[in-house]
């Protein structure tokens, strides 16, 4: 549809309730899908109250900062209108336990399913998590043993930058954390991913972990095996106190069998030497000790625009949803990320991008492929189409 996404510089009912009426004559039975900066996060009250007064369906989620005009903000709020609401399920209380995380996954499966039944075959489930959820790898894996290849999957996790736990996640009545927001696109060809990031040959194994902490690689305590590759392998020193200067430039790689490189970024170091990541890293995982400078930004941005052109076809014109990892902005630096952004917008043609900083992002970087938890990519899909 035409202007199925528009950016609102505030909530302010003069801005937004002509807005909601407009879509809401337009479309009777459509809905919302908002995003909305951390620096504005109390004006989620607002559009709720907005919405509920309207009987607009909402859905969102709270996020670093917003992608807009190429650059990233703090203030604002991208609505993403749906012509007819689909199912869009806020799901609380994700348990870290696995035996009651495979139940919680059974629930939401079910009824994902059963709202799947007999819809088009182009649909993708969009997962919005709270970053704060230690296990979403776990989840996805649970998840995909029951949907299998009913559904293409996307996401991104909202949050806090400063990985504090926050209340980021909302529809019209609630805004939680530990949670995720499931949403059924439908018709939708998914999204494609990208990080560019270079593979060295040196590889490693984590011979210990628990969910995303890393507590020894070949059998060593993590932060030793870590410091040594960073200086064997790019000359760097680091220890305890310059840490959490270079961490995020030097995240690891998980190599899988088929080729996939996923990138978790280390985030904190505690004293018995083990790593927490940003995503879980699976114990027996082969790594290898990634460098910022490796990413290929041009190889990136290809690799969007031809996934791109070859699930929709012609891109200029239409409007793109973005996901832009938050780590990968800290490393490569706010100019070098909006350069890029601009890039993307260039080299496919699209009329607009609407987007968000995100703290984790969810797909596959092969087509109807296993649902993965990345660090350091962009996640990048059509919204709606011009005319549709």
């Amino acid at each position: 549809m035409n202007n199925a996404m528009h950016f609102l510089p505030r909530l302010d009912p003069d801005r937004l309730l002509p807005l909601l009426r407009r879509w809401r004559e337009a479309s009777p039975h459509g809905g919302l899908l908002a995003l909305i900066p951390e620096g504005a996060k109390d004006e989620v009250a607002e559009l709720q109250r907005q919405c509920r007064a309207l009987g607009v369906p909402l859905v969102g989620g709270v996020f670093p900062a917003l992608i807009e005009g190429g650059s990233f903000r703090s203030d604002g709020a991208w609505l993403l209108h749906l012509d007819e609401m689909p199912l869009a399920t806020l799901y609380p209380d994700l348990p870290s336990d696995p035996e009651a995380l495979a139940e919680a996954v059974d629930t939401i499966a079910a009824e994902i399913r059963t709202a799947v039944s007999g819809a088009p075959d182009e649909t993708t489930l969009c997962l919005l998590f709270d970053s704060m959820v230690a296990n979403i790898g776990s989840f996805l894996d649970e998840l995909y043993l029951r949907l299998a290849n009913r559904v293409r999957y996307m996401g991104a996790n909202a949050g806090s930058e400063s990985f504090r736990p926050m209340p980021c996640l909302f529809d019209s009545d609630r805004i939680l954390g530990n949670a995720v927001l499931a949403v059924l696109l439908h018709p939708h060809r998914g999204a494609i991913l990208a990080h560019g990031y270079g593979v060295p040959e040196q590889m490693i194994v984590a011979t210990s972990t628990q969910g995303n902490r890393i507590l020894q690689i070949d059998w060593r305590p993590a932060f030793d095996v870590y410091r040594e590759l960073a200086q064997a392998q790019y000359g760097i020193a680091i220890d305890r106190e310059s840490f959490y200067r270079y961490a995020v430039h030097f995240p690891f790689g998980i190599v899988r069998a088929n080729g996939v490189t996923l990138v978790r970024i280390p985030v904190a170091l505690e004293e018995d030497g083990s790593l927490f990541c940003v995503g879980e890293v699976p114990a027996n995982s082969m790594l290898a000790l990634l460098q910022a400078p490796m990413v290929d930004s041009r190889q990136t941005l290809e690799t969007l625009c031809a996934g791109l052109g070859a699930s929709e076809g012609a891109l200029a014109g239409q409007d793109l949803l973005l996901f832009y990892c938050a780590g990968r902005r800290l490393h490569l630096g706010v100019e070098a990320a909006e350069q890029e952004i601009r890039g993307l917008a260039q080299r496919s043609g699209v009329a607009r991008i609407a987007g968000a900083l995100s703290l984790g992002e969810i797909g596959s970087m092969v087509e109807r492929e296993y649902p993965l938890f990345h660090n350091a990519t962009l996640v990048a899909s059509l919204w709606g189409r011009a005319g549709r």
